[in-house]
């Protein structure tokens, strides 16, 4: 009995590393669904990188669509034929405003939604998209799942897992390859200090403005051990996640109870 209570706990994560059309949502829906058809074995969640329509475009006013249409609508179907949630971040119009959107869709259809908070200034991203101010955490097969984008990653305020808030937290990026370094390195201390299995799902392949993106999707353990990453090359990969362990490391290790108490928000 304690051995199914355990697999049923497990939670399998497919991380989908791959190449953008740029600024053509059609083009990468299309090749998109081609790839996510290809997994083959049951899944339980299904991890798109960052701007997976378009690319990381400056561009929203060309490339923005109204939630409930295109994608979030193609994110359904996906959803409701592979039985497992679909997230990643798509370039949304709403109220006169566009946003940089985490869009996490599930096989029933609800649709859930983060907007970005930490927008990548360096690249303009502030001067034409709005920031959001409230994180999404979501319950899936009894895990608690926190999914963040891109520039998020450096600053661990945001990120903080505060009374084992979460177990899981996701990074979908667009993360170049000139700062692979911080982008390993970032991954593992988020990880480490908040006691949390990390996922992050970046693209690969140069962007429309010739930046080149080596990947390193990765797995981490809620230790720091890397457990899988990928450089350079487009990958379906799937992991399960073993949640007896996570429960047994935060049992014998509860550095969360000695952390200091407060928020942002």
């Amino acid at each position: 009995m304690a051995e199914t209570t355990t697999a049923q706990q497990d939670l399998s994560v497919t991380l989908v590393q791959t190449q953008l059309y740029w600024e053509d949502a059609t083009a990468n829906r299309a090749m998109l669904e081609e790839k996510i058809f290809g997994i083959t074995a049951p899944t339980d969640l299904i991890i798109l990188p960052e701007m997976f329509t378009t690319g990381f475009s400056m561009n929203p006013a060309k490339v923005a669509e109204p939630m409930n249409l295109y994608t979030t609508r193609w994110m359904q179907q996906m959803a409701a034929q592979t039985g497992a949630v679909i997230t990643g971040s798509v370039v949304i119009k709403e109220h006169h405003k566009f946003y940089n959107r985490l869009l996490w869709v599930s096989p029933d259809g609800q649709v859930d939604t983060y907007d970005k908070r930490h927008l990548f200034r360096m690249g303009n991203e502030h001067e034409v998209y709005s920031g959001g101010s409230q994180r999404l955490i979501k319950e899936l097969k009894g895990w608690k799942i926190c999914p963040l984008i891109c520039y998020d990653l450096r600053f661990p305020v945001w990120s903080r897992n505060t009374n084992l808030a979460y177990d899981v937290l996701i990074y979908v990026a667009n993360w170049p390859q000139v700062r692979m370094y911080p982008w390993d390195s970032l991954l593992v201390a988020r990880a480490i200090e908040n006691q949390s299995y990390v996922v992050a799902v970046n693209r690969v392949g140069l962007d429309g403005n010739d930046a080149p993106h080596a990947g390193h999707s990765a797995v981490i353990d809620f230790a720091g051990k890397v457990l899988f990453r990928e450089v350079d090359h487009e990958i379906l990969h799937k992991h399960t996640l073993n949640k007896a362990a996570l429960d047994q490391f935060r049992r014998n290790f509860p550095a969360h109870l000695d952390a200091d108490s407060f928020n942002i928000y």
